[in-house]
């Protein structure tokens, strides 16, 4: 192996024993590019260290946090190890194509690109597999902008958006920026790093192919979006925005985007009032926030009715409509566990 790969993945693992050295393989099955696989072990309490020390294979090097740092903070260690003129990030409970990365790597270097993305190869629970966006969406997109990342990344749009891309950046572009993924936030981490990169004149293109195999497991379909998340994520927009100059398009989608994570702020907000039978608070955030009755549906109506019932007489029509349109909380916009 050369001194200096051509790619550095970056793999942070937690708690990730049954799926690390599938993941580690298709790392290691790449075509045509030298590459070293970086693991940040964050402090799993599981096998999953003794999973990677258990591979011999030299281009593995494996590095144990002490204490969890979260994704985000897992994954700096990995940027701050890697050597590769590329890094790519890989889930731990992910795979990866054989010729995804001398694909996409090719082809930024032929559009002068500092990143690259492709599209995703998504594995369900029941064996089908589709790809997550349709192919006619990546090829009128050849060139990823920060208004459009942004704009895809509006909460409650659709059940996918190029959040979910997985990027390869140019290490070089990454160092000279000083790009570094937010370790404060456990949701939405990687939606700041490409924005920001984008921000900071990066230039991504698109590869409309799926080398990226994204593998969906009992319990990790989408995680609870917590109201902590929310305000997370609120906090570090706002602190993307004071750190990054804009255009004029991205700020206006960027307003889409914030209004609606004040909307999630809201919605969430009303379904703890409404579990905890908090009736006043519950018709406060409806009428300062009416969108965000439009979201709830039928999965907690069940357990609303014997709240709702009793107090039909005060707010009939407002509290029928929360019964009948309730949600868990699960958002779009999350990722797998």
């Amino acid at each position: 192996m050369k001194s200096n790969p051509d790619v550095s993945f970056v793999i942070a693992a937690f708690r990730a024993a049954d799926t690390i050295a599938r993941a580690i393989d298709s790392a290691l099955a790449q075509e045509e590019v030298e590459i070293e696989v970086i693991v940040v072990d964050d402090a799993s309490p599981d096998e999953t260290a003794a999973v990677v020390e258990a591979m011999t294979d030299p281009r593995i090097r494996l590095i144990r946090l002490p204490a969890n740092q979260g994704p985000g903070g897992a994954r700096n260690a990995g940027l701050d190890a890697a050597r590769g003129d590329w890094v790519a990030i890989l889930d731990a409970d992910d795979t990866v194509r054989p010729g995804r990365l001398a694909r996409m790597i090719a082809r930024a270097r032929s559009e002068n690109a500092d990143i690259a993305v492709d599209n995703l190869e998504v594995l369900n629970l029941d064996g089908r597999r589709e790809r997550m966006f349709a192919d006619a969406t990546l090829e009128k997109t050849p060139i990823l902008t920060l208004a459009a990342f942004i704009g895809s990344n509006v909460l409650f749009r659709s059940t996918y958006n190029f959040g979910y891309m997985k990027p390869i950046f140019e290490r070089r572009f990454l160092e000279q920026k000083r790009l570094r993924f937010r370790q404060d936030i456990r949701i939405g981490e990687d939606y700041i790093l490409l924005a920001s990169a984008l921000a900071e004149g990066g230039r991504c293109i698109v590869d409309p192919s799926a080398g990226y195999r994204y593998h969906i497991r009992e319990g990790s379909i989408s995680r609870v979006l917590e109201l902590h998340h929310v305000d997370a994520m609120i906090a570090a927009d706002a602190a993307f925005l004071s750190t990054h100059c804009v255009n004029a398009g991205a700020m206006a989608m960027q307003r889409k985007r914030s209004r609606s994570l004040q909307e999630a702020r809201a919605f969430l907000s009303l379904v703890e009032h409404l579990k905890s039978r908090s009736l006043g608070s519950a018709i406060k955030t409806a009428l300062s926030s009416p969108r965000a009755l439009r979201h709830l549906r039928m999965p907690i109506a069940v357990r609303l009715r014997r709240f709702v019932a009793p107090l039909s007489r005060l707010k009939p029509a407002t509290m029928t409509v929360a019964a009948e349109r309730s949600t868990s909380g699960k958002c779009p916009h999350t990722k797998k566990g």
